[in-house]
């Protein structure tokens, strides 16, 4: 790696001894910060606590197996995004599956090859080092965003905006999380999967209040697939005309009300104040926009709004 690997913490994870002390002394000789557990309820509470770069994790471990651990780790906001690496002794397709059924990325085989499992650890985090500073740059941003896993369309992770709307639109649990990919988001992902990554229409959730959609961004990774996602109702488009113009609320309500074609005394019965404090918002909007005519105003705005979402504004 380019860089210094100094600051990379990793977690490994398992019941024999001699494995620890085997890819401790490797893992640090390398540069690593090396953090051990020797059971899945430990391996959990570091993962919470200290949120290692990577884990190295047995598969096959008593009482909590490395499956199940990798599912809670999972489950779990502060820790979904760590990468999991599982070991393994079993060269069983099926236990290779349950692996990335439970959210691993990769797996090696016992006996290790501490050559082989460095290998893995500086590609996957170089991986997860470019995944991390997208979902950053996306957050910074306030997009909504998520990253799916194009063979099963699984969320492996979404900026908070993105988690909010998927919230709003589709079943979650308490905190927000979705147990599992929603059905229609999956199935979508598949059809892109299976279709050689031609161009698919978005896909569309409705509900009462508008409309979210979901657009393919980035396709190219084998490994994740970058879903951008936009919602289309009355509320957002007054919060996207306020954000992009630097409207007060009303202001934004006001010029949202002209584009569907309303005049002042509509808007005042909506809004429910007078056509003529209408008409006083109206000025300050044409002053921001910096055009004359409530028609140019219109234009402009939903012009803007189309740059900025690249589509119609419905």
């Amino acid at each position: 790696m380019s860089e210094s690997v100094n600051s990379y913490v990793v977690l490994v994870v398992d019941d024999s001894l001699d494995t620890l002390a085997l890819l401790h002394d490797a893992l640090v000789e390398s540069g690593y910060t090396v953090m051990v557990a020797d059971n899945g309820e430990s391996a959990i509470q570091i993962s919470m606590d200290a949120s290692p770069d990577l884990i190295l994790l047995d598969a096959l471990m008593p009482e909590m197996d490395g499956f199940t651990v990798c599912k809670q780790l999972k489950k779990d906001l502060n820790t979904r995004h760590i990468p999991v690496i599982f070991m393994t002794g079993l060269t069983e397709s099926e236990h290779v599956v349950a692996g990335f059924a439970a959210g691993g990325i990769d797996y090696v085989t016992k006996p290790l090859s501490p050559i082989e499992v460095i290998a893995r650890i500086q590609t996957h985090l170089k991986n997860s080092k470019l995944i991390n500073q997208t979902q950053s740059a996306l957050d910074a941003f306030g997009q909504a965003a998520i990253a799916v896993l194009p063979d099963s369309g699984k969320v492996v992770w979404q900026t908070p905006l993105a988690r909010q709307l998927m919230g709003n639109y589709l079943e979650t649990d308490d905190q927000g999380m979705q147990p599992e990919t929603p059905e229609a988001l999956r199935n979508w992902v598949n059809q892109l999967h299976q279709g050689g990554k031609a161009r698919i229409s978005p896909l569309i959730i409705n509900n009462p209040s508008g409309r979210l959609i979901f657009t393919a961004a980035d396709l190219h990774s084998e490994d994740q697939w970058l879903i951008l996602l936009r919602e289309e109702s009355e509320t957002a488009q007054i919060e996207a005309l306020r954000a992009v113009f630097n409207l007060t609320n009303r202001e934004s309500e006001v010029l949202h009300w002209v584009i569907l074609g309303k005049t002042d005394k509509s808007i005042g019965e909506i809004l429910g104040t007078s056509p003529r404090t209408i008409n006083k918002h109206m000025e300050h909007v044409l002053t921001k926009l910096g055009v004359e005519t409530r028609t140019s105003a219109a234009s402009l705005a939903v012009n803007k709004l189309r740059s900025v979402s690249g589509n119609n504004i419905n």
